[in-house]
């Protein structure tokens, strides 16, 4: 498969800035993609987005949303998590 278009990089700046909002850090884009993991690995895929929406939506730090996240998983898929 060939890739066509914006980069995920490119994108995120350019609906950021439609946003009206800063373009997120590296660092915060790792948290983003930590804490949709956990939920696609503790439910399913579909669960990550959403998670991500939800965290957002509570106003919640990243690492707070992975620590609840993390709570409302299945206990092994909860121990089965990278820590931030």
């Amino acid at each position: 498969m060939t890739f066509v278009g914006t980069s995920a990089a490119e994108w995120i700046v350019k609906y950021s800035a439609e946003l009206g909002v800063d373009a997120p850090t590296q660092t915060e884009i790792d948290n983003v993609l930590l804490l949709a993991g956990i939920a696609a690995r503790s439910s399913e895929r579909t669960a990550a987005p959403v998670a991500c929406w939800l965290a957002g939506r509570a106003g919640l730090e990243l690492g707070k949303a992975q620590d609840l996240a993390k709570k409302a998983s299945p206990p092994a898929a909860a121990s089965d998590q990278p820590s931030p």
